[in-house]
């Protein structure tokens, strides 16, 4: 009876230690999947996700029996101004960062150009394919799982819990990425918040990697972005834009009274 307790805690504690990791994960899957057409979106969230699960628990097999070749270097590079000693697990980290912040560029850089507007077609040009934005969904995810299943592995030996805390993870992440997804949809003025919260997780990624791969430039070190920093910064923008919200709606109802004094 304790062994079972212990186990549906230890359970409960994965499931908890997903949600709290996938949290970046479940923003890019819900601003990507923006991309398909609109009648596709709920099912490339569920399809890419769904897919997603699959893999991990294959990724889950795969770490499990060959952990070592992940994190032992494979490759090192030493010169005056820059060292490294790149493994398979770094590598992936900062490819994966890498892209986030290209496409949180990209998609910021959309945003504001003028052409679009004007144009009245921008919303149009930017669907991609479903098949195209689900294996988007489901490499990043993969990206993403490498640290929430180390850490998995690292709170228990049992295949069963940690699959199972994936599968339960992944359904909650269904469900939560449609109802960002619709947030989003009814509060526009939010995606631009998102894409930047998007660009801090890139850059989160890139030092991860960078702290796993040992790199430093000009004697200095790579450190890891801690998930403390991570969501000070979150809370931080989020504030700034209720701020500025507010601070903008208050000056619109000042120039509006002045214009009807004025008249």
């Amino acid at each position: 009876m304790s062994e079972l307790f212990a186990s549906v805690m230890t359970l409960g504690m994965l499931v908890l230690l997903q949600a709290v990791l996938g949290f970046d994960n479940l923003l890019y899957i819900s601003l990507e999947s923006k991309r398909a057409p609109a009648e596709e979106q709920g099912r490339v969230r569920k399809w890419g996700i769904g897919l997603a699960i699959g893999l991990r628990i294959v990724l889950l097999f795969v770490l499990v029996n060959l952990i070592g070749m992940l994190k032992d270097p494979f490759l090192s590079i030493h010169t005056e101004w820059f060292k490294g000693e790149f493994t398979l697990h770094s590598i992936i980290v900062l490819a994966g960062g890498a892209f986030i912040i290209y496409t949180a560029l990209k998609e910021i850089t959309h945003m504001i150009a003028v052409d679009d507007f004007e144009e009245g077609a921008h919303l149009e040009e930017r669907k991609a394919s479903s098949k195209n934005v689900i294996g988007k969904i489901v490499i990043m995810n993969l990206v993403f799982s490498f640290d929430s299943i180390l850490s998995a592995m690292a709170l228990t030996e049992s295949m069963w819990i940690m699959s199972t805390a994936i599968v339960i993870s992944g359904v909650m992440m269904i469900w939560l990425s449609d109802q960002v997804s619709t947030f989003l949809q009814k509060n526009r003025l939010y995606e631009v918040l998102g894409l930047f919260i998007l660009l801090i997780v890139g850059v989160m990624l890139l030092t991860e990697g960078g702290h796993l791969g040992h790199l430093s430039f000009f004697g200095h070190h790579i450190e890891p972005m801690s998930k403390a920093t991570f969501y000070f910064v979150i809370v931080t923008l989020v504030l700034i834009d209720i701020v500025q919200g507010r601070y903008q709606k208050k000056i619109l109802r000042e120039r509006h009274h002045s214009s009807a004094t004025q008249n």
